[in-house]
C-alpha cells in the first residue's frame, strides 16, 4: 500500500530534501512507524510522549485528522497525508498601536 505524504520544509533534513515520500500503513500510527524505519529521527519531530504534537496539524485526504480518528484513523493505498506545523509567534499588538507603524489605518 502506498500513501503520499508531504514533508514540511523544516523535516527534509530527514528525507534528503524530499517534499513528498512514500509510506505504508493501515493506520496514521503505523504510517508514522514505517516514517520512522525510512526516515530516523522523523518521529521524534512528529510526536512527543503523547502522540501527534500540538503545533502539528495532520491531514488525510483533506481532513484534520483530529476531527477523523486520530491516530487510529484508518489508511488506504493513494491516501495522501500532509503534516503542517502550526505558525507561532507574535502576539497582542502593544496598546495604543492601532493605525500606526508600517500599515497605517489597518487595525481601526
Amino acid at each position: 500500500m502506498a500513501i503520499t505524504v508531504y514533508i514540511p520544509t523544516p523535516y527534509r533534513d530527514l528525507t534528503a530534501g524530499q517534499g513528498h515520500v512514500s509510506a505504508d500503513g493501515r493506520t496514521l500510527h503505523e504510517l508514522i512507524d514505517d516514517l520512522e524505519r525510512r526516515y530516523p529521527g522523523l518521529r521524534e519531530r512528529l510526536c512527543d510522549q503523547t502522540g501527534i504534537r500540538s503545533h502539528l496539524n495532520v491531514f488525510i485526504n483533506g481532513q484534520e485528522m483530529r476531527t477523523l480518528r486520530g491516530e487510529e484513523t484508518p489508511l488506504t493505498d493513494g491516501d495522501e497525508v500532509a503534516f503542517i506545523p502550526a505558525l507561532v509567534g507574535g502576539g497582542p499588538a502593544p496598546t495604543g498601536s492601532a493605525g500606526k507603524g508600517r500599515f497605517p489605518g489597518a487595525f481601526s
